[in-house]
């Protein structure tokens, strides 16, 4: 018998986590489901981040857009890319990470959505995109993918604080390995957190993949 892991996702698990300090909040809107390491039962722990948070936009899509589509396997993440001629054939069952771009290349081909990338050339040149990320929660309200290299872990982005000190970025990390519990178990373990923008690795770039497909009430 196979068993869905999958049916007991939780949801919107940034929803609740209060900034940390007096400002304005600028979110996505829409509802999402959190995919994370071995969350299909697949172990993908160590490589797999930037796959998962892929199905965490593809789940906001599917929702928002009312599509009667399933979130792609990870499996069909990398056929998808293959077939675009992204990648090669080995890369189908392997371990390789995917970044920003591939993010955009499946999220064009599954749902016909464009992107935009951005590239930060380092995590002091980040604050410096503040008006660009606050631009697209305004104007779209979709969830945006960050990745990096040295920091070469993937996140989900899902708001931005302006404080009145500091700016900080919303983070939803896939890296969490487990059962989950609660939001609040997130939250405790620093699974979903404001992250401070200064706190992102001087010598690490990042690439940002904004889905431009607007939020739908």
């Amino acid at each position: 018998m196979t068993v869905d892991y999958t049916r007991d996702l939780l949801r919107n698990v940034h929803r609740g986590i209060l900034p940390p300090e007096p400002g304005e909040s600028f979110l996505i809107r829409g509802d999402y489901e959190y995919w994370h390491y071995g969350c299909d039962g697949f172990n993908d722990k160590g490589w797999g981040c930037g796959y998962r948070t892929l199905q965490t936009i593809s789940s906001w899509i599917i929702m928002n857009r009312n599509l009667e589509q399933s979130v792609p396997s990870l499996r069909t993440i990398q056929e998808v890319l293959v077939a675009l001629e992204d990648k090669e054939r080995s890369f189908v069952g392997s371990r390789e990470w995917i970044g920003s771009f591939e993010v955009c290349l499946v999220l064009n081909h599954l749902y016909k959505v464009l992107s935009k990338i951005v590239h930060i050339p380092s995590g002091n040149s980040l604050l410096g995109q503040i008006p660009t990320i606050k631009r697209h929660f305004e104007e779209f309200s979709s969830p945006i993918m960050m990745g990096g290299d040295r920091d070469c872990s993937s996140k989900c982005i899902t708001g931005v604080h302006e404080g009145l000190n500091n700016t900080y970025l919303l983070i939803v990390d896939p890296h969490f390995i487990g059962r989950v519990k609660s939001i609040q178990q997130l939250e405790a373990c620093h699974w979903v957190k404001w992250h401070n923008v200064k706190n992102f690795a001087d010598e690490s770039f990042y690439n940002l993949c904004l889905p431009q497909v607007k939020y739908v009430l």
